[in-house]
């Protein structure tokens, strides 16, 4: 891996393919008799996988649902927290969130926790009009600060889904307002502004800025990936190759059904 002391954030077609990712986890080819054949579809995403006898049946997950049935009454097993110090406009940042993260919670967000702290290589400076600075200026400021205040209104697992829509788009700050009323209409877009433009924001960000100058150790770039509030270099290794099979991995339960599935290598950059 190579350690950059400036931005190293690279041009990237940011078209998604999210959706292929996941299919990839779920329909691992399997060998019958000999012959390389892929799994037939199933309809269900793999949180549904064991609500029932005909589910289960239909995926081919029974047995694997029957262990967890079993354990389920007498043992909790602790999610594996998986935190991301990012940026962003930070192109390596959208990159990890959209190709890795999300696809990964989406396909095991019943043995994994996320936190999102969007600050990265920001700096606080003493300047009432202007309290941050930013690796990729005034816009990334901005919108670092409406991802905070859309996490402090939004929390878990809301806020992962809008931030998700926001950095899957061409223009993230363009998508902000279509993202939160698609996925928290509830929300108001004038809370999120008032928020930013107030002393609110101010204070998420300062909070974030405490969480990511904390770090043991130091960050050297983002994303900065840590995993039950842990970083090492193997494991980010891993992460960047396969955050979805690292998951399944570091979960120290009996593993869910979807762990069955093939790891998903992509390439790894970072700012």
């Amino acid at each position: 891996m190579s350690v950059l002391g400036g931005c190293s954030c690279r041009d990237r077609n940011m078209k998604l393919s999210g959706l292929l990712v996941v299919l990839f986890l779920i329909f691992p080819e399997q060998e019958t008799f000999g012959i390389s054949d892929p799994r037939p579809a199933c309809r269900f995403p793999p949180s549904q996988w064991c609500h029932s006898q005909e589910i289960a049946f239909e995926c081919k997950v029974q047995k694997q649902c029957m262990e967890l049935k079993a354990i389920s009454s007498n043992q909790t097993v602790p999610r594996v927290s998986v935190a991301v110090y990012y940026e962003s406009l930070c192109p390596d940042s959208r990159y990890f969130i959209t190709q890795q993260l999300f696809p990964t919670w989406t396909m095991l967000q019943d043995i994994m926790s996320v936190t999102l702290v969007p600050y990265g290589n920001a700096k606080e400076v003493l300047s009432a009009a202007s309290p941050f600075t930013c690796q990729h200026g005034a816009p990334e400021c901005r919108v670092n600060m409406i991802q905070a205040c859309i996490i402090h209104f939004t929390g878990n697992p809301l806020s992962l889904q809008i931030i998700y829509c926001m950095e899957s788009s061409a223009d993230v700050l363009n998508a902000t307002q279509p993202c939160l009323q698609l996925y928290a209409p509830s929300v108001s877009w004038s809370s999120v502004d008032s928020c930013v433009n107030g002393r609110l924001g101010y204070q998420l960000m300062h909070g974030y800025a405490v969480m990511t100058r904390a770090l043991n150790p130091v960050h050297t770039h983002v994303p900065w990936v840590t995993f039950d509030g842990e970083y090492t270099q193997e494991n980010e290794d891993k992460a960047a190759s396969s955050l979805f099979h690292l998951v399944c991995e570091l979960y120290r339960g009996v593993k869910p059904p979807a762990c069955t599935g093939a790891a998903v290598k992509l390439s790894r950059s970072v700012c």
